[in-house]
Parts: structure tokens; C-alpha cells; sequence
């Protein structure tokens, strides 16, 4: 029988990914506020602004198996330039969406569901310029494992954590193919990572495959919170 997953943010970049190698195996609800790139793909679309609706569940199924939540921001400026407006747009989107999102959707987990998030490989690591983003998104990391000590073993909660990657969201740091090198000679593994790189990690953390996972924040970040090869 097939699974019953949520994507919240599934319309670009890591979530369209997602979605695409889902939809196949698995019936697939999208909710996110554009459904254009979602044309021809075997899902129902659910119009939804993480930063500022409540989701619709009138459109799910009584019982949901996993769910992603996508919804992200790249707020790169010096703090002197950060107004702490921009530090509460950060946050609602990156943490007050995921509750209220979460706060709808939880009644509908069953035994051995699996919740997927994403952070990233700045609250690991210092980086300068980072600091808004960086704050939202380890608030997120700690209300994932909150969670997840909280609804084990029903639900399952794990934490994606990546360095930069290919997709819309950080157009503007890899728009010539300089900054792609720059950014890709970052890393050991000399490249960028790929919206594929994510959406098959989310994969595995959905499935059966990593049933005795939970709690975890995984680097996929080509090795650079890890390694100094310089």
C-alpha cells in the first residue's frame, strides 16, 4: 500500500526533487503557494503560504506516513546590516511555520512515521554573515530533536544539514560560473551539492531504510564541517 506523504514547500529546488521521486511510490501532497512546476506530476496540490496560513487538512488523508518540510530562507548580510525584523521573517518562516504546521498535521501521524527538516552547515560552523539564518534554523534543529524524544517511538524526526546547494533559493550565489568554482573549491569534494544530493537523503530518511534513525542532524555538505584539506 502506498504511503502518504507531505510535502510542505514541494513546488522548487529540494522539495520539487522530492516530490518528483516520490510521486511515483507514494501518493504525494503538495502544499505550497505556487503549483506551476507541478504540471504532469501525479500529486494533489494544496495552496498554502507556510508564513502565514493555517494548512487546509480537509484535503489529506485521515493518516499521513511522512512529511518534509521545505519552507527556507538565505539571509547572507553582516549583523550591522541585519535589522531584527529580518532575524523575525527568518524565524516565521524557517520555525513558527514548521509549528503551525506541525500542530495540524501531528493528529494524523501513525507508527512509523517520519518527519524530515532542514537545516544547515552554518549552525554547525561559524560563518560570517550568517547569523540570522544561522539562529533560525538551530531554533529548528532543536525543536527536531525536542520532537523527537518526545514522539519516539511512533514518529520518527531527522534533520538534513547542508552546505550550498544548486537551486533557486541560492540563485544569486552561484549565478556565473565563478562563484560556482569559488564556492565548490570550498568544499573537499570540489563541488556544489545537487537538489538530487538532498532529495535522495530525504528518500532514505522517509523510507524503511533508516528506521532506527531518529534525533540525528545529518551533514550533507561535502565534507566541509568535517575536513580540513587545505
Amino acid at each position: 500500500m502506498k504511503k502518504n506523504i507531505l510535502v510542505i514547500g514541494g513546488s522548487s529546488g529540494i522539495g520539487l526533487e522530492t516530490v518528483k521521486l516520490l510521486e511515483k511510490e507514494s501518493n504525494v501532497y503538495v502544499a505550497s503557494r505556487s503549483s506551476e512546476s507541478l504540471s504532469g506530476l501525479e500529486i494533489t496540490h494544496i495552496p498554502f503560504d507556510a508564513t502565514s496560513d493555517t494548512l487546509d487538512t480537509s484535503q489529506l488523508p485521515d493518516e499521513i506516513s511522512g512529511l518534509v518540510y521545505c519552507p527556507g530562507s538565505i539571509n547572507l548580510r553582516p549583523f550591522k546590516g541585519l535589522k531584527p525584523e529580518a532575524f523575525e521573517e527568518d524565524f516565521q518562516i524557517n520555525v513558527m511555520g514548521l509549528v503551525r504546521t506541525l500542530h495540524v498535521v501531528s493528529p494524523k501521524f501513525t507508527m512509523g512515521s517520519s518527519v524530515v527538516l532542514y537545516s544547515t552547515v552554518a549552525v554547525k560552523i561559524g560563518m560570517p554573515f550568517h547569523a540570522s539564518v544561522a539562529t533560525s534554523k538551530g531554533a529548528l534543529e532543536g525543536l527536531g530533536r525536542s520532537l523527537a524524544a518526545e514522539w519516539a517511538p511512533k514518529v520518527r524526526v531527522n534533520i538534513i544539514a547542508p552546505s550550498i546547494t544548486d537551486t533557486p533559493l541560492a540563485n544569486r550565489f552561484l549565478n556565473n560560473e565563478a562563484k560556482v568554482e569559488k564556492s565548490a573549491q570550498r568544499h573537499p569534494l570540489k563541488r556544489i551539492g545537487s537538489a538530487k544530493d538532498i532529495a535522495d537523503l530525504t528518500l532514505f530518511l522517509l523510507s524503511e531504510k533508516s528506521s532506527w534513525m531518529t534525533g540525528q542532524v545529518i551533514g550533507m555538505d561535502g565534507g566541509i564541517s568535517a575536513l580540513n584539506t587545505h
